[in-house]
């Protein structure tokens, strides 16, 4: 599937080949356009060994999803290339998509679905255990450390929130709060449902292999943990498109600046569409592939008004 044609021109590019991008091109194969999944292969989710929350696939590991969705994707004619995306121009008709290898490809519609990476707080023993006893998403993974002690390791305001939400799965949680704490209020609406709140920099999370035993404050103390659960900074992979000047906007979660997209998630500018965690990071999986069938069925709409505007007014431009 790698021996692709430089000169031809694909009805779509997606870019990105999780959840959201596969749904894409799945709906747009069915719909008989040619498509070209571009993917480097890290998808979000990876450091995670199984799945939750999604119907039908509860427990699937999610590359074996990948893989299943690989596989319907080319049933209809889908076509791959693991490839790093470098940039992308206008072009007649279309859009340019420029390879790390120096290739080009044409498409007469993009598709973005390249999804974000999670950078966390450089604390001793935190980031070796992403996805397997620090977790961001309790939804996700709640059930399984149900009744646990539980921490929520404070990156943001948003970190009381998560406290109040994690507090649903155990009624052993202790938050975290670096030394700024918490004001007065806050603190006796956590303590009321019985969350501890510490007030130290966190300083290492220890425990044997992947599993934790405590973390340790700047006041030397270590309290007793079983996992955690803390917001990453948010890095979307987007930068390919900075020639292009998309519009953007600031992500209400906190997440930084995001591409500008509307409920089907077209950009600003024609021909472009985003999709997934790219542009909303805290979608989990079932809500990706929901928003990216939504949108690989607009592009073909697009697509289809553009091939009957052209042959009312006697055939191409």
């Amino acid at each position: 599937m790698q021996n692709l044609s430089k000169s031809k021109q694909w009805d779509a590019i997606v870019v990105g080949g999780g959840a959201a991008g596969l749904s894409a091109a799945l709906m747009l194969g069915r719909a008989r356009r040619s498509v070209l999944i571009i993917d480097a292969g890290s998808p979000r989710n990876r450091f995670a060994a199984h799945m939750h929350g999604v119907l039908g696939h509860e427990n699937t590991p999610p590359r074996e999803l990948v893989q299943r969705g690989r596989e319907e994707v080319a049933s209809y004619g889908g076509q791959f290339l693991d490839a790093e995306v470098t940039g992308v121009d206008a072009a007649a008709h279309g859009v340019e998509v420029s390879l790390e290898s120096g290739e080009r490809h044409m498409a007469r519609a993009l598709i973005v679905a390249t999804g974000i990476t999670d950078r966390l707080p450089e604390i001793p023993g935190l980031a070796e255990r992403w996805g397997i006893s620090v977790f961001h998403c309790p939804y996700c993974h709640g059930w399984e450390v149900a009744d646990a002690r539980l921490g929520v390791l404070a990156t943001s305001p948003m970190a009381v929130h998560q406290a109040q939400m994690v507090r649903q799965w155990s009624d052993r949680v202790t938050l975290f709060a670096g030394a700024g704490g918490v004001d007065d209020d806050v603190r006796e609406r956590l303590v009321s449902r019985g969350v501890v709140v510490i007030d130290q920099e966190v300083t290492s999370v220890v425990g044997d292999g992947t599993a934790i035993n405590a973390v340790t404050t700047a006041d030397g103390a270590a309290t007793p943990i079983d996992a955690i659960f803390t917001a990453p900074t948010v890095q979307t992979h987007d930068g390919f498109l900075a020639t292009l000047n998309l519009e953007r906007e600031e992500s209400p979660f906190g997440a930084g600046s995001l591409i500008s997209v509307d409920q089907v998630g077209k950009t600003s500018l024609d021909r472009i569409w985003a999709v997934g965690n790219v542009v909303n990071p805290m979608a989990n999986v079932p809500m990706v592939i929901g928003a990216g069938a939504f949108t690989g069925a607009a592009v073909n709409g697009v697509l289809i008004e553009e091939e009957f505007n052209l042959a009312s007014v006697g055939g191409s431009e």
